[in-house]
């Protein structure tokens, strides 16, 4: 039987290796930003064409490279940053696994310029799929230039892979705020095309957020700092009032090197426990400096997963530092005394938690088809009438917080729920769910026949977004104007919003399509859904009544008519029941009949 094990040529190994390392465009800029950075820069500029695909150009001031080294840099695990295996566990600069280049040039036609400062010349490198073409004494600037042009050319596949532009300079725009946010003292600029996105000048931490997420966040930061013999942390945290539906900017590095931890990230956000709004993530920059022997970052290709030798340590650590942080700015939260402490204390007699005693008490009703849900309203409830006016005044007036408002037999309970007599006892509706169910409907049917009708705007809004937001704005444009929005370019990633769907209360137009975009975005990254469900998913949950708003008879009359009119009343489009049935029987039980 002849041999059938070979050794894969260099330039296949290359490729293989690429995949792991050169995912999409935003991975080159990656790799390309960390190597400026570990060489010592004090500037840094990024130039993208077509999100990257067409061009990634990165321009530094640091060393530079010798001829000998420009060319070592292109092979395969290739590196000056460590020399024998206990290097690993004292690695303090970005990269040193030394694929990234040679993993680049496998996949792109690569072009590099680098001198050293005490050099006349430097050195011009050509590579195209691995194979160096050109290499001759060049007139450059100190420091390095590399260029990468037309990724993925050799190989189609990866290429036809790729997302949409303004999905892809997103995630570019990602990889360079962690690094912008990582290296303060560094100036970075970003150039898409033929327009600035960025030019952050060097400066202190705060200041580069400011500059990279816009001057409202100036009043949001909260200092952050806690030590220990092991380990520091620092950074800001957001106010709790600004927390957004989305995780996005929510940043945390190890000894300057972004990770990702699921973990850690529980420790923030139960030092944020009771303080945020439901579904809500709270900004954070949170920077962890600790002796590297005491992690290993060589877990993955990318760098961003990171074991640490004691990480529960550093979750106190974490969580300690955020609590003293909202502390420190009158953060923390206060007991409300007007909460009715003598119902929560009847629903707790039972000794079970309150969503379990509602659960087992109030059982969802199903209603599967419009004869189902007409049948609730034919009579009124058996051996019952209305409460009068004076009847009324005085049942109320002993339960606190309870506010009804009769209306052919409607009133409203807490603020939160729609009661409604059914004939077969009472329906108690969830007001939030059940008008998310309503609009989510009505809008998935405005982008399925593209007609979404719209109310004009009597004072137009101007809205600046960052560039990632803008680019997903910029692509979703169609689905946007068939939901009713319109709006039109107001300057740099700025629009002008001139309409907003119809029905929906006017005014509130910048909150809004800010909030569509942040809503979709956090729906993008958790569940996997159709472009136009999300958006109808992401706009009714944004522009529905909320739990706590009061409302006025009418509206409540609406929702409870409009809900049964729905092809699915009994679920919201998260999955949550919008309405229980309390029946007769179930009642009667509690005066032992």
């Amino acid at each position: 039987m002849p041999d059938v094990i070979q050794l894969l040529p260099d330039s296949i190994a290359n490729q293989i290796a690429a995949g792991e390392v050169v995912q999409r465009p935003a991975s080159a800029v990656k790799e390309l930003l960390e190597n400026s950075i570990d060489a010592g820069c004090t500037s840094v500029k990024l130039i993208v064409k077509d999100a990257g695909k067409t061009l990634i150009q990165v321009i530094d001031d640091g060393s530079g490279m010798s001829e000998t080294d420009a060319r070592m840099s292109l092979e395969r695990h290739a590196t000056s940053k460590i020399r024998k295996a206990e290097d690993l566990f004292t690695i303090r600069t970005m990269g040193f696994r030394g694929e990234a280049l040679a993993s680049i040039a496998a996949v792109s036609q690569l072009e590099m310029r680098t001198r050293l400062a005490d050099r006349e010349l430097g050195t011009l490198l050509v590579v195209e799929a691995s194979e160096v073409k050109k290499q001759e004494p060049v007139a450059c600037d100190k420091g390095t230039s590399i260029s990468v042009k037309n990724l993925f050319f050799n190989i189609p596949a990866r290429r036809n892979f790729l997302k949409s532009n303004p999905v892809e300079l997103r995630h570019v725009v990602e990889e360079f705020q962690r690094l912008a946010l990582a290296y303060p003292s560094i100036s970075f600029s970003m150039i898409q095309g033929d327009e600035l996105v960025y030019d952050l000048p060097a400066g202190k931490i705060s200041q580069r957020i400011i500059n990279l997420f816009g001057r409202a966040y100036q009043e949001q930061l909260a200092a952050c700092r806690e030590e220990t013999e092991r380990v520091r942390v620092t950074g800001y945290v957001g106010k709790p009032e600004f927390a957004r539906k989305t995780r996005g900017e929510q940043f945390l590095f190890v000894n300057n090197r972004f990770i990702r931890s699921n973990y850690l990230n529980h420790a923030v956000m139960t030092a944020f426990e009771g303080l945020l709004p439901e579904n809500s993530f709270p900004f954070y920059v949170l920077f962890i400096e600790i002796d590297p022997k005491h992690i290993d970052v060589n877990v993955h290709p990318t760098k961003t997963e990171i074991k640490f030798d004691d990480e529960r340590a550093i979750y106190a650590v974490i969580r300690a530092a955020v609590r003293q942080a909202l502390g420190t700015h009158s953060l923390a939260p206060s007991i409300d005394f007007s909460e009715d402490v003598n119902i929560i204390s009847k629903l707790s007699q039972s000794g079970k938690p309150m969503e379990v005693y509602f659960e087992e008490r109030f059982q969802p009703a199903t209603i599967r088809a419009s004869a189902d849900w007409q049948k609730l309203f034919e009579t009124g409830l058996p051996n019952s009438r209305l409460i009068g006016a004076d009847e009324k005044s005085e049942l109320f007036d002993k339960v606190p917080r309870v506010e009804p408002e009769l209306t052919g037999g409607l009133f409203q309970l807490f603020n939160q729920y729609i009661i409604q007599p059914v004939i077969r006892g009472l329906m108690i509706i969830d007001q939030q769910a059940a008008h998310e169910r309503i609009l989510y409907e009505r809008f998935l049917n405005k982008l399925q026949s593209k007609s979404g009708e719209s109310q004009q705007s009597l004072f137009p809004q101007a809205v600046t977004f960052l560039p990632a937001d803008y680019a997903l704005l910029t692509e979703m444009t169609p689905e946007i104007l068939a939901l009713g929005f319109r709006f039109e370019p107001f300057g740099k990633n700025t629009i002008q919003i001139l309409g907003i769907p119809a029905g929906l209360r006017p005014g509130r137009e910048k909150e809004l399509l800010e909030g569509l975009i942040e809503q979709f975005k956090g729906n993008q990254a958790e569940l996997a859904l159709p472009l136009t469900e999300n958006l109808a998913r992401s706009l009714a949950s944004r522009a529905s009544v909320k739990a706590g708003d009061k409302l006025e008879p009418e509206m409540m009359q609406s929702i409870a008519g409009e809900l049964f009119s729905c092809t699915a009343p009994n679920y919201n489009p998260e999955g949550r029941p919008t309405f229980f049935i309390l029946d007769l029987p179930k009642i009667q039980t509690y005066f032992n009949r």
